[in-house]
């Protein structure tokens, strides 16, 4: 294995963790390797490919004008209309000859440093299972649909592709600072909701938003939530929400923006001057701020998704 302080240039090998350096205890189930790799893809039956294809079809219901170009265009490269869970040896293949990238299959979610590893050497890990009928519109632990349907796409724009690579390389410096949560709000602010200026309006890009169709409406259109232009050292000062829709969304002028924005930023400095914790709460505007849309925040002080509030 890699030390950490080697990581920085050196991801051929996994790094090995010093005791001072905190990451969230996860057990490796036993027939797993250090990689956290399953050794196949799951076998999945046709009641798996009908949930595919009804999450599939109420998204693309939802997406066309809300979802970024790179986005649709994504979808229609890698053709995943084709129809039922999709192969992860043919879509690696495909997806390897437009970025380099390719899919793994993972049972879970899986540590800290597995996954930037996996990034760093331009593998995406996609959850090895898909939701059942009784969690179809709410999942807490990302399942097939939403790393490959929402994920896997925007890995076919050279750009986003990158810098999804750079994330990776970045995150073993995260972790010998210790300021991973500063980072996971990073991804959690572009990779997963992060919206993007276009030539006829702000569309989403982020996950977390193109997979689910409320969140997909919320995110561009309601006047619920703020929407805020991308500032690197704020946003990874800034708490998030995990179970319910954003008080706030981040958008980028382009993926060449996000890119400089974060591979040219001197995250050495930036760590030394972060705090553990949060500084700004995940609903607030700040003087600093390049405020696309001040939002009313009417959803979040009516109580969110616990009190039935609409998402308006």
């Amino acid at each position: 294995m890699a030390s950490l302080a080697q990581s920085e240039t050196d991801f051929s090998a996994l790094p090995e963790l010093s005791e001072d350096i905190f990451t969230a205890p996860l057990k490796r189930p036993d027939h797993l390797g250090l990689d956290w790799v399953e050794p196949a893809q799951a076998d999945y039956g046709a009641e798996d490919d009908a949930i595919w294809d009804e999450l599939f079809a109420r998204q693309l219901g939802v997406l066309p004008g809300r979802a970024a170009s790179a986005f649709m265009e994504g979808l229609d490269k890698l053709d995943l209309a084709r129809g039922g869970v999709p192969d992860f040896g043919r879509l690696s293949e495909e997806l390897d000859a437009l970025t380099g990238w390719s899919v793994v299959p993972v049972p879970m979610l899986i540590p800290d440093h597995v996954f930037f590893w996996h990034l760093a050497n331009r593998r995406f890990p996609a959850g090895n299972f898909i939701r059942t009928r009784e969690t179809f519109d709410y999942i807490q632990e990302p399942d097939v649909f939403h790393d490959v349907f929402g994920h896997v796409p925007m890995l076919t724009d050279p750009v986003f592709a990158d810098y999804m690579q750079e994330y990776g390389r970045a995150g073993w410096k995260a972790m010998r600072y210790n300021r991973l949560k500063a980072l996971g709000a990073l991804y959690w602010y572009t990779v997963e909701f992060g919206l993007i200026e276009e030539a006829n309006g702000i569309k989403a890009y982020g996950a977390g938003i193109l997979s689910g169709p409320t969140e997909a409406k919320f995110a561009v259109e309601a006047q619920s939530p703020n929407r805020i232009m991308l500032n690197v050292d704020r946003v990874m000062r800034t708490d998030y929400v995990i179970s319910d829709l954003q008080p706030t969304y981040f958008v980028i002028e382009s993926f060449e923006d996000l890119f400089r924005q974060t591979v040219e930023r001197d995250f050495d400095r930036l760590y030394r001057s972060l705090a553990p914790a949060f500084t700004y709460a995940n609903s607030a505007v700040i003087d600093v701020d390049n405020v696309v849309h001040r939002g009313t925040q009417e959803y979040l002080l009516r109580g969110g998704r616990g009190s039935g509030a609409p998402a308006v």
